[in-house]
């Protein structure tokens, strides 16, 4: 069976590190690269704590490249620190050295260009927002036809966003942080043929990362991935956390886990519902992850970091 060819797009986030390692486990996936879009983190901090665990996985092959859009609406900063604590976690400083490349051109560029030099049409894994995608789609239009399709971790349809309105004034509510750094981004990508598979927060609301599985982690920290992964959730735990990209990323390995359910969607650009992802009747079609089977994936995601 032939490899599927995905290019990663993440946004340097502690499930975005975990997302791009699960990716790395996946024996019928040949990844093409990783973009880091600047959004759930610093930028330099997010570049080189990726490279620096693709170098512990030993993919140092895989190139990585640093976008260098901006978005709407950032970040907070206290999300964004844990960049910088992962990029300094112990493990992955062990060598005095990167292997792994940085390229010279802006993970825009490189998006455009590993599109268009690839063999056949490419899956886009996007765990950020859609900025990257939408800049290399209005630089060059023709690569719409070297995307197989998007798969990405955003969006809330039939429950609230995560944008809490204590800390964005003004916001609704209704927006999932993903497409509310830059809706525009969003609506852009969804002008296009692109076939899109979101993971909205309707489903990654049911999947939590607990202390149960943590500590499960912890039980195989013999090995080093294991290792790893355990330490980085570990520095999420007191948090309300789900397995947002993990569990996005896992669709390209096992989509019998998940159900999906097509929607008819429109985005939201302006006002207090900025970067809604609204049910709309005569919208665009996107298929949406509505189910999973939570104890296959838990045992899927332990079974991969056994490296």
């Amino acid at each position: 069976m032939s490899k599927q060819l995905v290019l990663m797009d993440c946004d340097g986030g502690v499930d975005d590190y975990l997302a791009t390692m699960l990716l790395m486990t996946m024996e019928r996936v040949e990844c093409l690269g990783v973009v880091v879009t600047p959004a759930d983190c610093y930028a330099h901090a997010a570049v080189s704590a990726t490279r620096k665990i693709l170098d512990f996985m030993g993919c140092d092959r895989v190139p990585v490249a640093a976008s260098t859009v901006r978005g709407i609406n950032p970040f907070p900063r206290l999300y964004r620190r844990d960049s910088l604590i992962v990029d300094c976690l112990p493990i992955l400083n062990q060598q005095d050295t990167i292997c792994t490349s940085l390229v010279e051109q802006t993970g825009q560029e490189f998006t455009i260009h590993t599109l268009l030099n690839a063999p056949e049409p490419v899956t886009l894994m996007v765990t950020g927002p859609l900025t990257t995608i939408a800049v290399a789609l209005d630089t060059a239009p023709e690569i719409e036809a070297k995307i197989q399709r998007l798969v990405w971790m955003g969006g809330a349809l039939n429950v609230p966003g995560n944008v809490e309105k204590s800390i964005e004034p003004g916001q609704d509510g209704s927006a999932e942080w993903n497409a509310y750094w830059d809706a525009m981004a969003v609506d852009r990508v969804w002008q296009t043929q692109i076939p899109i598979v979101m993971c909205p927060l309707d489903l990654t609301n049911n999947v939590p990362v607990t202390a149960a599985i943590v500590r499960q982690m912890g039980k195989q920290r013999h090995y080093p991935l294991s290792d790893l992964v355990g330490q980085c959730y570990a520095l999420v735990i007191p948090q309300d956390y789900y397995f947002w990209d993990v569990l996005a990323t896992a669709y390209l390995a096992h989509p019998e886990f998940y159900q999906l359910r097509e929607w008819e969607t429109t985005i939201i650009t302006t006002g207090a519902s900025q970067g809604r992802t609204k049910i709309q009747p005569g919208g665009r079609k996107v298929q949406v992850m509505e189910r999973v089977d939570r104890e296959i994936f838990y045992e899927y995601i332990l079974q991969q970091w056994q490296r």
